[in-house]
């Protein structure tokens, strides 16, 4: 029974008196603050100073009449319900855009917009762009439809990695289509004779093209004098002639195509 009357003269963890003093301090304090709402009360709960605090209630935002909800979030740094300014707008659609199904529908959006991606910064095209070519099919295709852009496919093999890429690539779908057509082709091994036929009649015509342009270009030089720089040049570039030729003879004689390190760097103009 003892207990039972203990518990009766309690609200939650405190006496019935201690509760009736704190609600009678909050009536004290609404009366205060009249026309401040609940929830403005709520919010500015968050300053955790009492003069602060107060000084804020009593003090609505200059040119407002009374404190709202919004306003109140404002004074502590919350995101409020009706962004008015940039920034708040900003915040908001960050937001609701942390649902990742919101946010592919939004950026899908923005991107239709022309002067909305106009304004974007370029580093930051460039960034989404690669990270939306991040997916191969998505990269194969965008880099098809850019290379179709005479100035930008002409920008890009200025780039020495890129222009090598694109030669590797190339030599490369060579080998697999040759590779493909001998292994499902059922006249792939009589084309094979024929290959050698045409091996044969592009290296003569390599060669035969070489020396028609040497006949032109070297009568021209008469009287010609080159300085040391260009010398330099010249001569590097007839050592690489010099031992392709050797290249190319000792393949017609032996059938060996093997490049040692010495003749691969002369090659590669090292």
């Amino acid at each position: 029974m003892p207990e039972e009357i203990e518990i009766a003269d309690k609200v939650g963890s405190v006496s019935a008196d201690r509760y009736a003093e704190i609600v009678g301090e909050l009536r004290k304090l609404v009366e205060t603050a009249p026309g401040v709402s609940f929830t403005v009360h709520k919010v500015l709960a968050s300053i955790t100073d009492d003069e602060e605090r107060f000084t804020a209630i009593t003090s609505p935002p200059e040119g407002k009449a009374r404190w709202t909800p919004d306003e109140a979030r404002r004074r502590v740094g919350r995101q409020v319900e009706r962004p008015v300014t940039p920034q708040e707008k900003v915040s908001a659609i960050h937001t609701l855009a942390a649902d990742e199904e919101v946010a592919v529908t939004v950026t899908s959006d923005l991107l239709r917009r022309p002067t909305v991606v106009a304004q974007v910064r370029q580093e930051d095209k460039v960034r989404v762009v690669e990270e939306l070519a991040r997916d191969d099919h998505v990269a194969a295709t965008v880099t098809t439809g850019l290379l179709r852009r005479p100035h930008v496919a002409f920008r890009a093999m200025s780039d020495d990695t890129a222009r090598h890429q694109v030669n590797h690539a190339q030599v490369e779908r060579g080998r697999q289509a040759r590779e493909h057509f001998e292994d499902t082709n059922p006249v792939a091994p009589a084309v094979k004779n024929i290959d050698r036929s045409v091996e044969f009649l592009d290296l003569v015509t390599a060669c035969h093209a070489f020396v028609a342009a040497a006949g032109r270009v070297v009568p021209g030089m008469r009287d010609r004098q080159f300085g040391d720089d260009e010398r330099v040049i010249v001569h590097g570039n007839v050592a690489r002639v010099r031992a392709t030729l050797d290249w190319i003879e000792t393949a017609v004689d032996t059938g060996k195509v093997d490049v040692d390190s010495e003749l691969a760097r002369l090659l590669q103009g090292e």
